[in-house]
Parts: structure tokens; C-alpha cells; sequence
């Protein structure tokens, strides 16, 4: 080969002193207790040459140095890395293995007159194309990661949201490869604008760490945080690169396809995130603690490890948040069989789109029914990743997140990842939408797609086949999800073509008939609507029947036992609602019957306590709908009077509004309904929405 040969490994990928630093920072990673001496002879110089680079490691922020306890006197200082330290190993290891790569491929190319396939292209995601070898994780060792511990101590904290806490563990453990910490802000506008990170590697969901305005204006830039579950224990580092305001309105349109809070991601977007998005590296300790399936969460490599021991070349994957029945089982088979592959059953453990089954009945379910699969060449594996029902762009997410876990398949379906209907009654995507998104960009990601068509059952064939194949005269049987739930909800049969009996036995211990469920009233008016009025009759009328305990949560009473400490300002009042809501929930979860009376005026937190309460049960919001005046007439506590002379403020009515509900269970009126009727107008929805017995 000549120097001028295309070929030829471009040694200045990694410079003499880089080169150095990286085994420096990697030996004091591994032997962090090694004297000097022994340090300079794994690396190879003289004590001079180590002296020099540990003092400008030190200088650089890369090193501490300490000083050690012992007699030896050769020994007597303590080195470990930095956070900063850390990041800027792993970096150095990206660019050492790119270099190994390239003079592998080169020297392949040489004797072989082919390229190997592992050298990398344009994109840092092509670095490693065996789906079965190792892939970068953003964890420092053992010992690293122990003194990172102690000196996180001195460092700002932040809590980690659910959402983060999936998205960081992704980070860490490869997952998202080749992020190496949340979006910087030129990585997020490439994203948003075209799928692209600022290198120009495909990546199409932002993955940001949103923070509160109060938050972000405590940091600066350059600053190293540190990242904590929602119990305090420290899961990693993240040194701050960039902070900003983003364009929220923007990202929805461009990463959603529309500014609409029907969608579940969009309503997160602008009601839950915060205002500041904040960008860097992370350095990893420790990953999310798991209690439940432990032995069925693989990391990566794990998995790719379980593949290579079993010799498994071809994987095809499948991605679920649903239960598995009969039309899933056909549509794997028969995908694992096009692809001539082993099959991975991949389900979503993380978030998902609200009001789905819960994890734990999936996870019964999915376990219920793997023994009818072959096992010799199917395996289930959770992956705790946070779903943002992004249609399209989230079917080539989730294709190169399999392809980090080492498939070289990937099933998208009809609909893969979409949230249902917006505001004006219509799909947000088309039914293969993500289908012609994947295809497009399938050979980049270097992961094949298996598509398939919705699944129905031809009576005649006793079979499942692709809709668009079975003939018009043919009998095809389905079920809708919403038919299945009416079906758990009432009792009624779910046949066996649809299911497994093993499935239908965890469904129905999970949905009892709604008769026997926990459920929520939520009231909701102007402050003298008779909100409170009609919530106790409701209550001694409920109690009556028997049955179930019945717990009466009054806005007044909560404040005074649950929320004494909060004031009357926007953040209180919601605060006050989420609280009431959270306790709804739990009695709801047990069986019990909530009955809420709040004033409830935003519809942005009323919404977000339904999302709460429907993953146990029904929630059952009554609009109390007299009006301002009426509630003004009557002013029982001289409220009114006192927010007209302007003493009271954000008075809702006054002057704070007040969200009408667009689409309550019930809406009742009280100018001239005596409180007795307006109780038994609730009870009569109840009945009619099987809550309880008529």
C-alpha cells in the first residue's frame, strides 16, 4: 500500500498524546491502587514521561490526586479518574477502536481484496457491524465508579423523572448508541429538523434531559451534575454543555407530526417536561435498580452475548405493549420463518401509552404463553424504554434500538407505535406510514424490516391471515381492543380463536368485572357550585348499597389535612389536584370507591389525574355546571365578595379561569335540582357504566 492509498489506516485518528492519554486514563481506571512505578512500566515510558502526563491530566481535570496511607513511601499518592476524567476515556476508546478497525479492514482489504464489513463508514453507528460483538456502554469500572460516588456528594443533584430514568439507563447500558448523554442543542435541532444527529448519524427522537427554569439557572455551563433515581441513589454523571429554551410547538410538529395534546407525547411535551432542555456526556455508575423479572432484563450485551453462545446469526424482534394473543402469535411465526431467523420477543416495560395493560400483567402474560413457542429458537427479553407513540419516526427509534441488542430484524406492523386519534376524530398517521419510513432508511440502519399487514381469522380456514390477502367472500372474524375490554368488563366469553385461555386467566384477574372494580368520581365546578353537596349525598348513598368502602376527598378537607402548607397560586392549586388525584388512585388500585370535589379548574391536570386513576379503574368526571352568577348569588362563605374588592387572588371565576370540560361522564345543574336528585343522576350513570349493581 502507498501513503496516498485510500486504504491506508489514518494513524492521526488518534494523535501520539492522545494515544497516551488514553492508556493513561484506562490503566488508572483499572489499577487505580498501582504505584508510579508500576503504572509507567504497563504503559511503557519513564517515571519522568508518567510525571509529565499526571500533571497535565491533573491540570486538564481529567485526574484527582490524593494522598494514600502505607508505609511505602513509592506509593504514597491515590489517583482516580474525574467525571470529566471518565468522559474523556470513553471518548478516547471510540476513536482507538475506530482506528483497530480501520487497520483490521485495511489489512483484510489487503489480503483478501475485500473490505471485512467492520470497518466504519460514514456514521459512527457503523463502527461495528457483527450484530454479535460487543458494543460502546457508557459505565466506568468497579472501583471508578465508587469513588465517583463520593464525589458526587459535592455535586448539584437532580431527580430523574420515570422518563429519564429509561432514557438514561438506554444511555448507559448502549441502548441509544452512539448518544454518549442527552442531546446537545445542535444534536437536538438536527434531529427535530431531519433525523440527524450534528455528525450526520441517523437518530430521529430527541432524547433531552428537560429540567425546571429554576433548575437550569443554578447550573452553569461546563458543570458536572449529578443524576439520581427518585429515591436519591446516584445512577451517573452528566457533565452540562448546553442549555437552552427550546421551540416546543416546533418539536412537536416536526418530531409528532401536529401541535395536538390528544397526542399522549405532545401533552407530555407542554404539561409535564420542563421549560429548559439541558445537553452533555454522561459517565455511568450504576444502572436502574429492578426488583421485578430480574432474570428477564438483558442489557445490549448481554443479549448479544446470549446470541452468540447460542449461535444465533439472524434475530428478528418484536415489539409489543399489548398482551399476546393468537393474531401475534401467528404474525411471529410467520415472520421468523421469512426471515429464516431466531425470534426475539421484545416487549416495551418502560412507559407506554396511557391507559395500556400494566407490565405486570403483560409480563404474566407473555410468560403464560412462550412455552408454545419453539424453544430452541425463541427467547423474551424486557426493554425498559419510555415510548413516545411517535408513529414513523418511532418505528426507526425502536429499529436501532433493536439493532444495538443485536437483531438483524425487525417486525413493524400496521399502525407500529401510533396514539390513536387526534382532536378532530382521525388517526395521527396512516396505517403503514412507519412501515414506508422504516424501508427508506432501512439499509442506513443496517437492520432488515419484516412488514406485515393486520392479522384476521378466516373462519372457513380456522386461521389467522393478512387482511389484505384473504378474499371477499371469505367469514373473517376479529375482536377490536375496545371489544375485548367491554367483554373483560362485563364477564362475557373471549373466545379461543381470539386467545390463550392462559391470557384471558391474567386478564381477567387483572379486570374483574367492573361491578367488583375500585372507581373514581371526580367533581368538578365553581367554588358554590354544590360540588360538596352532592359528593356527601352520593357518598351516604354508596355507603348504603355497601359493598365497597367509599372515601369522600373534599377540596377543602384535603387542604386542610393533605395540603395545609400550599397557598392559592397556579402551581399550588394544581399540586393540590395531583395530590388528590395520586390518593384517588391508590383507593381505586385497592378496590375502593374515591369520591373527589375539588374545584379543579385546569384542564391539563384533570386530564393528567384521569391518566392516573384509568390505570386501575373508571373515572367517572361530573361536571357541576352552575354558573358563575348563581355561584356568586349564593357565596355561603363571602369568597366572591372578597375577590370582587380584589383581597382574594386568582380567584377562579374572578380572575383566574376557569376550563369547562369538554367531555364529562355526566353534567348535571343544580339552579332549581334539589341535591337529592343530582346525587341519584350520578347514580344512574354509575349503573349504566356497570359500576355497580342496579
Amino acid at each position: 500500500m502507498t501513503p496516498t492509498d485510500p486504504k491506508t489506516p489514518q494513524k492521526t485518528a488518534l494523535s501520539e498524546d492522545d494515544d497516551l492519554r488514553f492508556r493513561l486514563l484506562r490503566q488508572l481506571d483499572l489499577a487505580p491502587e498501582a504505584s508510579q512505578r508500576a503504572t509507567a512500566q504497563a504503559l511503557g515510558i519513564s517515571l519522568g514521561r508518567l510525571n509529565g502526563l499526571m500533571r497535565a491530566a491533573a491540570e486538564a481535570g481529567l485526574i484527582k490526586v490524593g494522598d494514600r496511607d502505607g508505609p511505602d513511601r513509592r506509593a504514597r499518592f491515590a489517583y482516580s479518574l474525574t467525571t470529566r476524567g471518565a468522559a474523556e476515556k470513553l471518548r478516547l476508546t471510540d476513536q482507538f477502536l475506530a482506528r483497530k478497525f480501520a487497520e483490521y479492514d485495511a489489512l483484510h482489504a489487503e489480503l483478501t481484496g475485500t473490505t471485512s464489513g467492520h470497518a466504519p463508514f460514514k456514521h459512527r453507528t457503523k463502527i461495528v457491524q457483527n450484530n454479535l460483538a460487543p458494543i460502546p456502554e457508557l459505565y466506568v469500572s468497579y472501583d471508578s465508579a465508587q469513588k465517583l460516588k463520593v464525589e458526587a456528594a459535592d455535586l448539584v443533584s437532580h431527580d430523574l423523572t420515570p422518563r429519564q430514568i429509561c432514557d438514561l439507563e438506554l444511555l448507559m447500558n448502549g441502548g441509544f448508541n452512539p448518544l454518549k448523554g442527552f442531546l446537545s442543542e445542535a444534536d437536538y435541532d438536527g434531529v427535530v429538523e431531519n433525523m440527524r444527529l450534528a455528525n450526520g448519524s441517523l437518530w430521529p427522537m430527541p432524547v433531552t434531559l428537560d429540567v425546571s427554569e429554576t433548575f437550569a439557572e443554578s447550573i452553569e455551563l461546563g458543570q458536572d451534575i449529578a443524576l439520581r433515581d427518585q429515591e436519591g441513589v446516584i445512577l451517573a454523571t452528566m457533565t452540562v454543555t448546553d442549555r437552552w429554551t427550546p421551540d416546543k410547538k416546533r418539536e412537536a410538529e416536526k418530531v409528532f407530526g401536529a401541535d395536538d395534546d390528544a397526542h399522549p407525547a405532545v401533552n407530555y411535551l407542554h404539561n409535564t417536561a420542563g421549560k429548559v432542555y439541558l445537553g452533555g456526556p454522561v459517565t455511568g455508575i450504576q444502572q436502574p435498580v429492578h426488583y421485578d423479572f430480574r432474570g428477564r432484563r438483558d442489557t445490549p450485551n448481554e443479549l448479544r452475548a446470549y446470541f452468540r453462545k447460542l449461535g444465533w446469526r439472524k434475530v428478528v424482534a418484536f415489539q409489543t405493549r399489548n398482551p399476546l394473543h393468537r393474531a401475534h402469535q401467528e404474525l411471529t411465526f410467520r415472520a421468523a420463518k421469512e426471515a429464516q431467523a431466531n425470534l426475539l420477543i421484545h416487549p416495551v416495560v418502560g412507559l407506554t401509552k396511557p391507559g395500556d395493560v400494566d407490565h405486570f400483567t403483560r409480563v404474566r402474560c407473555y410468560e403464560a404463553v412462550l412455552d408454545k413457542y419453539p424453544g430452541s429458537t425463541t427467547t423474551m427479553s424486557l426493554l425498559n424504554l419510555a415510548m413516545r407513540m411517535a408513529g414513523p419516526r418511532e418505528a426507526v427509534w425502536h429499529g436501532l434500538i433493536r439493532k444495538n441488542h443485536g437483531c438483524t430484524h425487525f417486525i413493524v406492523g400496521r399502525d407500529h407505535a401510533g396514539p390513536g386519534k387526534n382532536s378532530q376524530g382521525e388517526d395521527f398517521y396512516g396505517p403503514y406510514d412507519a412501515q414506508e419510513m422504516f424501508r427508506e432508511y432501512q439499509d442506513e440502519m443496517d437492520i432488515e424490516m419484516v412488514d406485515f399487514k393486520h392479522m384476521v381469522f378466516v373462519q372457513e380456514r380456522a386461521q389467522y391471515e393478512p387482511a389484505d390477502e384473504v378474499e371477499d367472500d371469505a367469514t373473517v372474524l376479529n375482536i377490536s381492543g375496545t371489544e375485548l375490554r367491554r367483554r373483560l368488563r362485563e364477564g362475557l366469553e373471549i373466545p379461543e380463536w381470539f386467545s390463550f385461555s392462559e391470557v384471558v386467566g391474567e386478564l381477567r384477574r387483572r379486570y374483574p368485572p367492573r361491578s367488583n372494580q375500585g372507581f373514581t368520581v371526580f367533581f368538578t365546578g365553581f367554588s358554590g357550585s354544590g360540588k360538596s353537596t352532592i359528593a356527601n349525598a352520593l357518598m351516604v348513598k354508596l355507603m348504603e348499597m355497601g359493598g365497597r368502602p367509599v372515601t369522600l376527598l373534599d377540596g377543602d378537607i384535603v387542604r386542610k389535612n393533605l395540603s395545609s402548607e400550599l397557598g392559592f397560586s397556579k402551581e399550588h392549586r394544581d399540586l393540590n389536584i395531583r395530590r388528590i388525584g395520586y390518593v384517588a388512585s391508590e383507593i381505586t388500585k385497592n378496590g375502593g370507591i374515591a369520591i373527589c370535589a375539588p374545584i379543579a379548574p385546569y384542564a391539563t391536570t384533570r386530564r393528567a389525574v384521569r391518566e392516573e386513576v384509568e390505570q386501575y379503574g373508571a373515572f367517572v368526571e361530573v361536571h357541576v355546571a352552575t354558573s358563575i352568577e348563581e355561584c356568586e348569588r349564593r357565596d355561603r362563605k363571602g369568597l366572591y365578595k372578597l375577590a370582587r374588592e380584589g383581597k382574594i387572588k386568582e380567584f377562579t371565576g374572578i380572575s383566574d379561569p376557569y376550563d369547562v370540560p369538554d367531555h364529562p361522564e355526566l353534567r348535571v345543574e343544580t339552579e332549581n335540582v334539589d341535591v337529592d336528585n343530582c346525587a341519584h343522576q350520578v347514580i344512574l350513570k354509575l349503573e349504566q357504566m356497570g359500576l355497580i349493581a342496579g
